[in-house]
């Protein structure tokens, strides 16, 4: 099994950047087929998610987000690829929200 982490300070206000969790909650639910489970409180939105061959969370922060993922045995072939292009999408929402 292979670990991604990814850590992104961002300068949102909170409304934006739960939001911005929210939108990407929604694409990975229809792109990717992803079960969510979203806990919700006080400056932090944490989503939980999972499928076969993957599980993980995002974790959204007054301050940064904070993506954890843990890929299966045969996702692993291809944790340097999964891992660009999850900080180039996740680079691109937070370029584009600011």
């Amino acid at each position: 099994m292979a670990e991604i982490h990814i850590h992104r300070a961002h300068g949102l206000a909170w409304d934006e950047a739960r939001d911005l969790a929210r939108d990407w909650q929604t694409q990975a639910e229809q792109a990717w087929g992803l079960h969510c489970t979203v806990q919700s409180g006080e400056g932090q939105h944490h989503i939980v998610f999972e499928r076969p061959g993957l599980q993980g969370w995002l974790r959204v922060s007054r301050e940064a987000f904070e993506l954890q993922l843990t890929l299966g045995f045969l996702l692993s072939a291809y944790r340097a690829r999964i891992e660009e292009e999850l900080q180039r999408r996740l680079d691109g929402w937070l370029d584009a929200a600011a």
